[in-house]
């Protein structure tokens, strides 16, 4: 008689390791709970990842998150301030605080670009971005966002979850978590790194915290396999595969039985079955070869430098397309010369980073508008925190980090088309009109996804916990339309 917890003669552990057939090396712990296996929660009924109804009518289904990490320079990107070009390296007084700590004195470095205006509202842009330009009136620039923390680390955080400290869930853990899925073959909640690898801190940036693990994100690959191990194994035919995995489910839940809270467990469990559904249907859904010449070219995929972030706007189209509720694409990893963290030389860092994406964005705008897509896709750009009017170093064009005032833009799903709102003060350093907080940027996606950014919530340490924090949130009324 075999001891309880084996099967075929192998131990649960050896026969996980040995037969399966690389399903469980797969990073699926989102999209993967079915009929409830974790119990109730979010906006509607159901189990975890079913479609779930919203507080009130959407304006948008999905949302798309082009995160430029590093912190891109605010006054040389979108936030036009003439004063600086006069002021060009000279020592003002002015009160900064960055990577650097406080600060009472500058050497201003003026922007490296010039602006123009563009489109029917005119709106100032650096020509850092001459097609980002051209969709001006798609978008609303909020030029008074505000943070908590100038530092890379926390402050990446409280962009992804609200919190300066890890371990509280991600603004696509709570959109899945209150949502559910539209497409139950493919994850719901999908993150693309640079090429260059992913941002400081990694995992937490994506990670459903306090949630059990099913509301995680899927990182997807944008070279080579974009998701490792999917395919059918080698000399495994199908009725194989699936008594495989039946074989491995009635084990793993009859170890589950016995550690009921386990919610990685419970979500490893079905990630088996996920993947196996996507066998078929991811295949189709990360395949560009089915897009026209004149899309690919659109995205910049005939030239070196745009096409591996003109990919991954390409791809996260395909996926918003097929039915996945957050997809966050960034741009830079954890290296000063791979991301906008323009400590050194500002000219060559942004325009390489603004070279690498600005024709790519401006392709997913205007092919979700060709498509009718961006009516119901809310697409989000901007990194941690922004760049300071003033020189880090004695020499050189350098900034610090800047989190008392930076820009960040929406566009579709019911945002205001062709507009700014709020304002930093003449050099460009800190919020001083209408400024908002990251979490009224949060409260406004969560608002137009159909979901009270002041009731969803996720009891946790004895309190209802939320994105917008435990006290609460507005959307930005100037933003929706």
């Amino acid at each position: 008689m075999q001891p309880r917890n084996t099967f075929c003669g192998r131990t649960r552990r050896e026969f996980l390791a040995q037969a399966g057939a690389g399903f469980p090396a797969l990073a699926l712990t989102d999209l993967l709970t079915r009929d409830g296996v974790f119990g109730g929660g979010g906006a509607g009924v159901g189990g975890p990842l079913q479609p779930k109804a919203p507080h009130h009518a959407p304006k948008a289904k999905a949302c798309i998150f082009l995160f430029m990490y590093g912190g891109p320079s605010q006054v040389d990107t979108f936030d036009y301030k003439p004063k600086l070009y006069g002021l060009d390296g000279k020592t003002i007084d002015i009160a900064t605080k960055g990577r650097g700590g406080a600060k009472g004195q500058g050497r201003v470095v003026g922007p490296k670009w010039k602006f123009r205006q563009y489109g029917e509202c005119g709106h100032h842009v650096s020509d850092l971005f001459p097609h980002t330009a051209r969709c001006v009136d798609d978008i609303a620039f909020v030029h008074s966002m505000y943070a908590e923390s100038p530092l890379h680390g926390s402050a990446m955080l409280m962009m992804n979850s609200g919190r300066i400290l890890s371990g509280a869930p991600c603004l696509g853990s709570w959109l899945t978590y209150g949502l559910g899925t539209e497409n139950q073959n493919l994850p719901g909640f999908v993150v693309m790194l640079d090429q260059s690898g992913g941002p400081i801190s990694g995992a937490k940036n994506w990670n459903s915290g306090y949630m059990p693990a099913v509301y995680q994100g899927t990182v997807l690959r944008s070279q080579g396999e974009p998701i490792l191990d999917l395919a059918v194994p080698s000399g495994m035919t199908a009725r194989e595969q699936r008594r495989l995995l039946d074989a491995l489910r009635e084990q793993n839940e009859a170890h589950l039985a016995m550690r009921a809270e386990d919610s990685n467990l419970a979500a490893r469990i079905q990630s088996y079955e996920l993947a196996y559904r996507m066998q078929s249907h991811a295949p189709e859904a990360i395949d560009l070869a089915s897009e026209s010449a004149a899309t690919r070219r659109l995205y910049g995929l005939d030239d070196p430098r745009t096409e591996d972030f003109g990919r991954k706007c390409l791809l996260a189209r395909r996926l918003v397309e097929r039915g996945v509720r957050f997809v966050q694409v960034y741009s830079g990893g954890n290296h000063n010369d791979h991301n906008w963290d323009a400590h050194g030389d500002l000219v060559l860092n942004h325009e390489k980073h603004a070279g690498a994406t600005d024709q790519p964005v401006a392709a997913l705008l205007t092919d979700l508008k060709q498509r009718g897509l961006l009516d119901s896709t809310i697409v989000v750009w901007g990194g941690e925190f922004g760049r300071q009017p003033t020189a880090e170093y004695a020499e050189g064009t350098g900034r610090d980090h800047d989190s008392e005032g930076f820009t960040m833009w929406l566009a579709g799903g019911g945002i205001r088309p062709g507009i700014k709102v709020g304002a930093t003060d003449e050099l460009g350093y800190k919020a001083v009109e209408k400024p908002f907080h990251v979490k009224h940027l949060h409260a406004t996606i969560l608002q137009q996804m159909g979901l009270d950014p002041n009731r969803l919530a996720f009891f946790h340490a004895g309190l209802d916990q939320r994105l917008v924090g435990t006290e609460g949130a507005q959307p930005i009324r100037e933003l929706i339309a």
